[in-house]
């Protein structure tokens, strides 16, 4: 972007809203039996419910209410006690019935926010408008033949969650820090597993500008079907561009659907943009309204877990820094891991630096997930309290004692140290020899530190430590080493 073209987008706010899509972790679809497992053989997970078949009728999935219900409750919500199911009516192929069932006028989530945290250190509530129950569609492949195009049925009915946020962020990364934190919450809740690529999290993105100090908003155009948090953004920055570009030329932004190419990173026309009376809402004649009550959702509310936020301030609050915290809560799993770590050691900051150094280059080099690893927390807490007590330093203890550990899982760390002499010795006439040997290596060195050269002590210390194997206290060896050289003038 030129400077002229920087300071005339500087005029503009950019104003968005998202629609964020979850598929939840059913076992069976919304409204029938139909399994909802992915990655079937195409329409094999079918029925003449998810069919459309006429004089068939639905069933409410209570699991699916339950997943709502934490939902909301984790993003700060309103729980609705008196739900309704409407029709949605438009014309596709992969929309077996006409129409789809969702909740138009009575959402079982209204209000809320979600904290987000921003790269200059600052945190937002990015507000909630409602959260729906619905049914998803079918899915139509156009590439699979040379002529016609393929449906696969087997999404039609799979329970969807639509979380509608309101006007509330201004800048793409607000957006992306959302969709993160919105991943995070259905992950740790256990209701879908966040995988963008395979389409159980999509997001619409409703983008805007208008003139900074301005009240009303223009005229927004709706980006369907993105595919990943990085393309959420980069269509957030490009429309954000072109309206700019169009208003100063003194055009107008018409209300349009539009798709995203993520190889050219531009927006096209699908159509223009449906209005809500374009759907012809009606209620649900087949579903009766789904009354909850307060015992309900307070026995949901109980049952909730621990989630990322509070995670985060509770780990803050035992002393580890900003980007500790932000680490460890980044994946369930790994908090998890570390949440059963510090039951058994008090010693936080170390736990945190030896998850997020030596176990995590582990898991790096090896490919695999912390879930996969036998090793059980008890044994690196055993692991923390040999460094603690000075029976082995932390060097020994990251490249030798802990790959030990992979591999034996079944064994304390104690008993690995003593059987692989780990274990830093405590004989202060070997300690004496190897300080004696490196003194007598060096002897220019010995030299230069008595003229003044201090520097040269991490020479002596770099060799003791290569003889001794890594097996003595470096602060004891290191005060003894000074006397040494101190008495050698």
């Amino acid at each position: 972007m030129s400077v002229l073209e920087k300071t005339v987008s500087d005029k503009y706010e950019l104003v968005v809203g998202l629609e964020i899509h979850a598929q939840l972790s059913t076992l069976s679809k919304v409204f029938s039996s139909d399994s909802a497992a992915f990655g079937a053989e195409p329409n094999h997970h079918i029925s003449t419910i998810s069919l459309g078949h006429p004089g068939t009728l639905p069933r409410i999935n209570k699991r699916a209410v339950e997943y709502a219900v934490k939902m909301g409750l984790a993003c700060n919500c309103t729980i609705n006690l008196n739900n309704s199911f409407d029709r949605k009516n438009y014309f596709y192929a992969d929309l077996p019935k006409g129409y789809q069932i969702t909740q138009d006028k009575s959402p079982v989530c209204l209000g809320g926010y979600v904290t987000v945290k921003l790269s200059n250190g600052t945190t937002k509530d990015l507000a909630i408008h409602h959260i729906h129950m619905e049914e998803d569609a079918g899915k139509s492949m156009h590439d699979n033949h040379h002529a016609d195009s393929l449906i696969d049925l087997n999404r039609a009915g799979v329970p969807l969650l639509e979380i509608v946020t309101q006007p509330d962020m201004r800048s793409s990364e607000e957006a992306g820090q959302l969709l993160t934190e919105i991943r995070k919450i259905l992950r740790y809740l256990d209701i879908c597993d966040g995988n963008m690529e395979e389409g159980s999290m999509r997001c619409d993105a409703n983008i805007s500008v208008r003139l900074k100090g301005e009240t009303a908003f223009g005229n927004r155009c709706e980006v369907k079907n993105l595919n990943s948090i990085r393309n959420v953004q980069r269509a957030i920055d490009h429309e954000f561009e072109r309206q700019v570009r169009v208003i100063e030329a003194g055009g107008h932004i018409d209300q349009n659907t539009l798709n995203f190419n993520a190889d050219t990173g531009e927006t096209s026309v699908l159509r223009s943009k449906e209005m809500a009376n374009d759907y012809r809402y009606f209620p649900e004649p087949d579903l009766m309204p789904l009354v909850l009550d307060k015992a309900y959702v307070e026995n949901i509310r109980q049952s909730l877990p621990a989630l990322p936020g509070q995670l985060y301030h509770k780990y803050l609050d035992l002393g580890l820094s900003d980007y500790d915290a932000s680490v460890l809560t980044a994946d369930k799993e790994v908090a998890l891991f570390f949440e059963e770590l510090t039951k058994h050691t008090s010693n936080y900051k170390a736990a945190a630096h030896l998850m997020m150094g030596a176990v995590k280059s582990y898991l790096n080099e090896t490919g695999a997930h912390i879930s996969d690893l036998a090793i059980k927390p008890t044994n690196l807490a055993g692991l923390i309290k040999l460094v603690e007590a000075g029976a082995i330093n932390n060097t020994v203890a990251s490249h030798k004692l802990l790959p030990a550990m992979m591999k034996s899982p079944e064994k304390t760390a104690e008993q690995l140290a003593s059987d692989l002499n780990l274990l830093i010795t405590t004989d202060g006439d070997d300690v004496s020899k190897f300080i004696q040997d490196a003194l007598a290596k060096f002897p220019d060195k010995v030299k230069e530190y008595h003229k003044g050269k201090k520097g040269v002590l991490g020479l002596f210390m770099g060799d003791i430590m290569k003889s001794s194997k890594g097996k003595i206290d470096p602060q004891a060896t290191n005060k003894l080493l000074i006397k040494a050289l101190e008495e050698a003038k």
